[in-house]
């Protein structure tokens, strides 16, 4: 079984790390999630109470 350099273990691992950065702020950035609106909603919704 072949060994790899420690330089290759090294670009491999930024590689994987950029890539994971890359990956996470695209998500952050470009998809709009609603559920903290519709969370506060529910719990707007929740307390309104007729006596």
């Amino acid at each position: 079984m072949p060994q790899m350099a420690p330089m290759w273990w090294l670009s491999l691992f930024m590689m994987f790390i950029l890539s994971f950065f890359l990956f996470n702020s695209i998500i952050y950035f470009f998809f709009k999630s609603n559920k903290i609106n519709t969370f506060n909603k529910f719990i707007i919704n929740q307390m309104i109470w007729k006596w």
